[in-house]
């Protein structure tokens, strides 16, 4: 009688790469590759991330998602041992809907109600990270997936930070330009250092601009992101006005909050997760708009 696909559940250090067939490629960057794999004994589906060539950087991700159980968080079940190689890899909740951004690239911009959710799962999360002192530092459409179920989870922890205190400031400067905070951008005109809970802020309100617009939204549609261009919008420019025709005055505020230059003013965590725009929301309204959104392009990728 065959065997019946399981829910995944932890595994230990017992299982191998051998031990995983791999099923398609879900994304390649500069460091690694994330397939899609299944385990064979069980039938389990995963997303399997390989860092190539021992990066540091892997097993300080691996150490953090090994810190973390939130359903608003990817989950890291296994670091499995690798070949000779040095390669790091993690075996890691699949989330069937991909990234944010990959969504944006087939659907275009989101409603409202799906922004919403958005909002509402990836604040959850960053609440769950900052009061275990786990800071992202790269909050971006690319670092955020959906599932067809409707659920948001932070990924990517790659250049994460853990505070040894609640109140530290932070001095790294690794990270995506185009989605950095002022005072990451420009470090002398802050003294060096920078609050880094209020610099995950300011990159999800990014994050939630970009996909309302369609687009990356501090710069004018076509202009290339040179490092110049992004540090003048970044630290000089302002962020697009919004019309009530394109957003509502909750979204708007709720932009406006997360973007605030200064940091020290700019909204906390829990300010945005009683924001109106997030707490108001009809809740089945808003994770049904973001099921349809995943749904359709789910179901566009099966069909190409």
């Amino acid at each position: 009688m065959p065997k019946k696909a399981s829910t995944p559940t932890a595994l230990s250090s017992q299982f191998r790469l051998s031990d995983f067939d791999k099923l398609a490629v879900l994304g390649r960057g500069s460091g690694g590759t994330v397939y899609k794999v299944r385990h064979r004994e069980t039938c389990a589906l995963y997303a399997l991330k390989v860092q190539h060539y021992g990066d540091p950087a892997a097993a300080a991700e691996a150490d953090i998602l090994s810190r973390t159980a939130s359903p608003f968080v990817v989950r890291c079940h296994s670091v499995l041992p690798a070949a000779a190689s040095g390669d790091v890899a993690m075996l890691l909740e699949l989330v069937d809907g991909g990234s944010l951004d990959s969504i944006k690239s087939r659907q275009g911009a989101f409603p409202e109600a799906a922004l919403a959710e958005v909002a509402a799962q990836a604040l959850s999360g960053l609440a769950y990270l900052h009061a275990r002192r786990i800071v992202h530092l790269d909050i971006k459409p690319a670092n955020v997936l959906a599932s067809t179920a409707g659920e948001v989870k932070i990924a990517d922890f790659g250049i994460a930070k853990v505070l040894s205190r609640a109140g530290d400031q932070c001095t790294s400067y690794v990270g995506t330009t185009a989605y950095m905070s002022p005072e990451r951008f420009d470090p002398e005109a802050h003294g060096g250092h920078y609050d880094p809970y209020a610099a995950d802020v300011w990159s999800l309100g990014v994050t939630i601009l970009e996909l309302l617009m369609g687009r990356y939204p501090l710069l004018p549609a076509g202009q290339k992101p040179s490092w110049a261009a992004l540090m003048c919008a970044v630290c000089f420019g302002e962020a697009p006005a919004l019309s009530d025709g394109v957003a509502s005055p909750e979204l708007q505020g709720f932009v406006a909050a997360c973007l605030h230059k200064d940091y020290r003013k700019r909204a906390s965590v829990a300010d945005l997760l009683a924001h109106p725009f997030v707490a108001r929301r009809d809740v089945l309204v808003s994770k049904c708009a973001l099921r349809k959104l995943v749904a359709d392009v789910s179901s566009e990728c099966r069909s190409t």
